[in-house]
Protein backbone atom coordinates (compact mmCIF):
# COMPACT_ATOMS: atom_id res chain seq x y z
CA UNK A 1 0.00 0.00 0.00
CA UNK A 2 0.78 3.59 -0.90
CA UNK A 3 2.23 5.16 2.56
CA UNK A 4 0.47 8.40 2.82
CA UNK A 5 2.58 11.78 3.70
CA UNK A 6 1.08 14.57 6.28
CA UNK A 7 2.22 17.85 7.02
CA UNK A 8 1.96 18.72 10.61
CA UNK A 9 1.41 22.76 10.76
CA UNK A 10 2.52 23.89 14.12
CA UNK A 11 0.00 27.10 14.42
CA UNK A 12 2.84 29.37 16.31
CA UNK A 13 4.63 32.08 15.79
CA UNK A 14 2.65 33.13 12.38
CA UNK A 15 -0.16 35.41 11.19
CA UNK A 16 -3.40 33.18 10.83
CA UNK A 17 -2.95 34.24 6.53
CA UNK A 18 0.50 32.36 7.05
CA UNK A 19 -0.80 29.68 8.26
CA UNK A 20 -3.69 29.43 5.95
CA UNK A 21 -1.01 30.46 3.06
CA UNK A 22 0.81 27.07 4.21
CA UNK A 23 -2.68 24.95 4.25
CA UNK A 24 -3.16 25.57 1.18
CA UNK A 25 0.39 25.21 -0.37
CA UNK A 26 0.20 21.98 1.45
CA UNK A 27 -2.62 20.00 -0.68
CA UNK A 28 -1.06 22.01 -4.00
CA UNK A 29 2.29 19.81 -3.67
CA UNK A 30 0.24 16.47 -2.98
CA UNK A 31 -0.27 15.87 0.87
CA UNK A 32 -2.83 13.38 1.92
CA UNK A 33 -3.30 15.07 5.32
CA UNK A 34 -2.82 18.44 7.06
CA UNK A 35 -2.84 18.58 11.17
CA UNK A 36 -2.19 21.22 13.17
CA UNK A 37 -1.80 20.73 17.54
CA UNK A 38 -4.28 21.92 20.37
CA UNK A 39 -2.24 24.49 22.95
CA UNK A 40 -2.75 27.75 23.69
CA UNK A 41 1.07 28.64 23.41
CA UNK A 42 3.96 27.87 21.58
CA UNK A 43 5.66 24.64 22.16
CA UNK A 44 9.21 26.04 20.43
CA UNK A 45 10.83 28.89 19.65
CA UNK A 46 10.66 30.72 16.13
CA UNK A 47 13.97 29.34 15.47
CA UNK A 48 12.48 25.40 16.46
CA UNK A 49 14.84 25.17 19.47
CA UNK A 50 13.37 24.20 22.88
CA UNK A 51 12.82 26.67 25.63
CA UNK A 52 14.61 25.77 28.52
CA UNK A 53 12.77 23.78 31.60
CA UNK A 54 10.85 25.53 33.48
CA UNK A 55 10.74 29.24 30.59
CA UNK A 56 7.89 30.58 29.88
CA UNK A 57 6.48 29.80 26.30
CA UNK A 58 5.77 33.13 24.58
CA UNK A 59 4.66 34.02 20.69
CA UNK A 60 1.55 34.22 18.56
CA UNK A 61 -0.82 31.53 18.40
CA UNK A 62 -3.87 30.32 17.65
CA UNK A 63 -6.65 28.06 18.96
CA UNK A 64 -7.29 24.60 16.98
CA UNK A 65 -10.81 23.68 16.30
CA UNK A 66 -11.73 26.78 14.71
CA UNK A 67 -8.55 26.58 12.46
CA UNK A 68 -9.74 23.43 11.43
CA UNK A 69 -12.92 24.75 10.24
CA UNK A 70 -11.48 27.40 7.99
CA UNK A 71 -9.38 24.85 6.63
CA UNK A 72 -12.10 22.67 5.50
CA UNK A 73 -13.08 25.67 3.66
CA UNK A 74 -9.92 26.62 1.84
CA UNK A 75 -8.95 23.30 0.62
CA UNK A 76 -10.84 20.42 -1.31
CA UNK A 77 -9.00 17.26 -0.83
CA UNK A 78 -6.78 16.42 1.97
CA UNK A 79 -7.70 14.99 5.21
CA UNK A 80 -7.63 17.57 8.23
CA UNK A 81 -7.10 16.89 11.93
CA UNK A 82 -5.43 18.12 15.07
CA UNK A 83 -2.54 16.47 15.90
CA UNK A 84 -4.29 16.29 18.95
CA UNK A 85 -7.00 17.92 20.35
CA UNK A 86 -6.24 17.64 24.37
CA UNK A 87 -8.94 15.46 25.83
CA UNK A 88 -8.63 17.92 28.94
CA UNK A 89 -10.06 21.37 27.23
CA UNK A 90 -13.66 20.57 26.05
CA UNK A 91 -16.56 18.37 26.83
CA UNK A 92 -16.56 15.11 25.36
CA UNK A 93 -20.08 15.62 23.74
CA UNK A 94 -19.51 19.48 22.20
CA UNK A 95 -15.82 17.92 20.74
CA UNK A 96 -18.11 14.80 19.07
CA UNK A 97 -20.50 18.10 17.76
CA UNK A 98 -17.33 20.04 16.31
CA UNK A 99 -15.55 17.18 14.65
CA UNK A 100 -18.84 16.08 12.97
CA UNK A 101 -19.54 20.22 11.84
CA UNK A 102 -16.21 20.41 10.37
CA UNK A 103 -16.58 17.02 8.71
CA UNK A 104 -19.60 18.73 6.80
CA UNK A 105 -17.52 21.51 6.36
CA UNK A 106 -14.99 20.16 4.84
CA UNK A 107 -16.96 17.81 2.92
CA UNK A 108 -16.01 14.23 4.39
CA UNK A 109 -12.64 14.95 5.76
CA UNK A 110 -12.26 15.41 9.01
CA UNK A 111 -10.36 13.44 11.37
CA UNK A 112 -10.32 13.52 15.66
CA UNK A 113 -7.26 13.29 16.44
CA UNK A 114 -7.10 12.84 20.24
CA UNK A 115 -4.77 12.40 23.28
CA UNK A 116 -4.90 12.87 27.23
CA UNK A 117 -2.71 16.23 27.71
CA UNK A 118 0.71 17.13 29.06
CA UNK A 119 1.71 20.94 28.46
CA UNK A 120 1.01 22.32 31.83
CA UNK A 121 1.29 26.02 30.89
CA UNK A 122 -1.76 25.63 29.10
CA UNK A 123 -3.65 24.20 31.87
CA UNK A 124 -2.41 27.18 34.51
CA UNK A 125 -2.89 30.02 32.26
CA UNK A 126 -6.59 28.87 30.54
CA UNK A 127 -8.12 27.19 34.34
CA UNK A 128 -8.05 23.49 33.22
CA UNK A 129 -7.32 20.98 36.61
CA UNK A 130 -3.68 19.60 35.21
CA UNK A 131 -4.15 16.45 37.59
CA UNK A 132 -1.48 13.53 37.06
CA UNK A 133 -0.62 11.33 34.01
CA UNK A 134 -2.94 8.35 34.62
CA UNK A 135 -5.57 10.42 35.87
CA UNK A 136 -5.65 12.27 31.99
CA UNK A 137 -4.98 8.71 30.75
CA UNK A 138 -8.61 7.64 32.63
CA UNK A 139 -10.52 11.11 31.55
CA UNK A 140 -9.30 10.33 27.99
CA UNK A 141 -10.71 6.99 27.98
CA UNK A 142 -14.10 7.91 29.84
CA UNK A 143 -14.58 10.40 27.32
CA UNK A 144 -13.90 8.29 24.01
CA UNK A 145 -16.73 5.89 25.00
CA UNK A 146 -19.09 9.24 25.37
CA UNK A 147 -17.53 10.56 21.63
CA UNK A 148 -18.46 7.23 20.19
CA UNK A 149 -22.13 7.75 21.77
CA UNK A 150 -22.37 11.05 20.75
CA UNK A 151 -20.97 10.79 17.50
CA UNK A 152 -24.18 8.58 16.99
CA UNK A 153 -26.90 10.44 17.90
CA UNK A 154 -26.02 13.36 16.05
CA UNK A 155 -28.17 15.07 13.17
CA UNK A 156 -26.92 15.31 10.77
CA UNK A 157 -24.99 12.55 10.99
CA UNK A 158 -21.08 13.09 9.82
CA UNK A 159 -20.53 12.83 6.19
CA UNK A 160 -18.09 9.32 6.68
CA UNK A 161 -17.16 7.93 9.81
CA UNK A 162 -15.27 10.24 11.36
CA UNK A 163 -11.33 8.59 11.79
CA UNK A 164 -10.59 8.69 15.65
CA UNK A 165 -7.16 8.87 15.79
CA UNK A 166 -5.13 8.60 18.83
CA UNK A 167 -1.37 10.06 20.14
CA UNK A 168 0.72 8.91 22.49
CA UNK A 169 2.97 5.72 23.14
CA UNK A 170 2.53 4.58 26.56
CA UNK A 171 2.53 0.55 26.56
CA UNK A 172 0.20 -0.42 29.44
CA UNK A 173 -3.00 2.22 29.13
CA UNK A 174 -2.62 4.68 26.01
CA UNK A 175 -1.90 1.61 23.48
CA UNK A 176 -4.99 -0.36 25.25
CA UNK A 177 -7.33 2.63 24.62
CA UNK A 178 -5.71 2.83 21.14
CA UNK A 179 -5.95 -0.54 20.40
CA UNK A 180 -10.00 0.11 21.37
CA UNK A 181 -10.81 3.25 20.11
CA UNK A 182 -8.76 4.52 17.46
CA UNK A 183 -8.82 4.14 13.48
CA UNK A 184 -5.14 5.52 13.78
CA UNK A 185 -2.16 5.66 15.78
CA UNK A 186 0.18 8.35 15.85
CA UNK A 187 3.94 7.88 17.40
CA UNK A 188 7.07 9.02 16.96
CA UNK A 189 10.23 7.68 15.60
CA UNK A 190 12.03 8.50 19.31
CA UNK A 191 15.72 7.46 19.42
CA UNK A 192 16.30 6.01 22.90
CA UNK A 193 19.10 4.73 24.96
CA UNK A 194 17.87 0.91 24.09
CA UNK A 195 16.44 1.39 20.34
CA UNK A 196 17.19 3.17 17.60
CA UNK A 197 14.08 5.77 16.05
CA UNK A 198 12.75 3.32 13.83
CA UNK A 199 13.35 0.01 16.36
CA UNK A 200 10.87 2.23 18.40
CA UNK A 201 8.30 2.64 15.92
CA UNK A 202 8.56 -1.33 14.99
CA UNK A 203 8.51 -1.93 18.83
CA UNK A 204 5.43 0.23 19.79
CA UNK A 205 3.66 -0.90 16.14
CA UNK A 206 4.17 -5.22 18.27
CA UNK A 207 2.99 -3.84 21.35
CA UNK A 208 -0.22 -2.37 19.70
CA UNK A 209 -0.64 -5.49 17.58
CA UNK A 210 -0.60 -7.49 21.18
CA UNK A 211 -3.35 -5.47 22.41
CA UNK A 212 -5.25 -5.24 18.86
CA UNK A 213 -5.28 -9.57 19.36
CA UNK A 214 -6.30 -9.48 23.38
CA UNK A 215 -9.31 -7.21 22.89
CA UNK A 216 -10.01 -9.21 19.74
CA UNK A 217 -9.48 -6.70 17.32
CA UNK A 218 -7.57 -7.23 13.73
CA UNK A 219 -4.15 -5.28 13.90
CA UNK A 220 -4.71 -4.03 10.34
CA UNK A 221 -7.77 -2.12 11.21
CA UNK A 222 -5.58 0.66 12.65
CA UNK A 223 -3.26 2.90 10.85
CA UNK A 224 0.05 3.94 12.07
CA UNK A 225 1.33 7.85 11.12
CA UNK A 226 4.84 8.30 12.79
CA UNK A 227 6.16 11.35 13.23
CA UNK A 228 9.97 11.39 11.90
CA UNK A 229 12.96 14.28 11.59
CA UNK A 230 11.40 16.10 8.47
CA UNK A 231 15.34 15.57 6.92
CA UNK A 232 15.58 12.19 7.73
CA UNK A 233 14.61 10.68 3.99
CA UNK A 234 17.47 8.73 4.57
CA UNK A 235 14.95 6.77 6.38
CA UNK A 236 12.01 6.66 4.70
CA UNK A 237 12.07 2.99 3.58
CA UNK A 238 13.12 1.54 6.96
CA UNK A 239 10.15 3.92 8.81
CA UNK A 240 7.90 1.62 6.14
CA UNK A 241 9.28 -1.53 6.89
CA UNK A 242 8.96 -0.65 10.65
CA UNK A 243 4.87 -0.64 10.12
CA UNK A 244 4.19 2.93 9.24
CA UNK A 245 1.43 3.30 6.88
CA UNK A 246 1.57 7.56 7.15
CA UNK A 247 4.57 9.71 7.91
CA UNK A 248 3.94 12.99 9.37
CA UNK A 249 6.34 15.67 8.49
CA UNK A 250 6.28 19.03 11.20
CA UNK A 251 6.56 22.24 10.12
CA UNK A 252 7.30 25.58 11.75
CA UNK A 253 5.71 28.85 11.52
CA UNK A 254 6.24 31.45 10.55
CA UNK A 255 8.22 30.28 7.52
CA UNK A 256 6.51 26.78 7.04
CA UNK A 257 8.75 26.20 4.58
CA UNK A 258 7.73 22.80 2.18
CA UNK A 259 10.44 21.93 0.53
CA UNK A 260 11.72 18.38 2.73
CA UNK A 261 7.82 17.94 1.97
CA UNK A 262 8.19 18.21 -1.51
CA UNK A 263 11.13 15.43 -1.29
CA UNK A 264 8.93 13.28 0.74
CA UNK A 265 6.15 13.21 -1.71
CA UNK A 266 8.30 12.54 -4.75
CA UNK A 267 9.53 9.24 -2.33
CA UNK A 268 5.75 8.40 -1.72
CA UNK A 269 4.91 8.79 -5.52
CA UNK A 270 8.06 6.59 -6.40
CA UNK A 271 6.18 3.63 -4.22
CA UNK A 272 3.63 3.44 -6.83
Amino acid sequence: MKPRIAVFLQPQHAEYNQIREAAIESEEIGADAIYNWDHFYPLYKEDGTQWNEGERREGKHFECWTMLSSWGEVTNRVDIGPLVTCNSYRNPELLADMARTVDHISNGRAILGIGSGWFEQDYEEYGYEFGTAISRLHALEKSLERIVKRMKELNPQPKRKIPILIGGGGEKVTLRITAQYADIWHGFATKTEERSGIETVAHKNSVLDNWCKELGRDPKEIKRSIGIDIKRIDLADQLLEAGATEVTLAVNGPGYDLTDVKEWIAWRDSKN
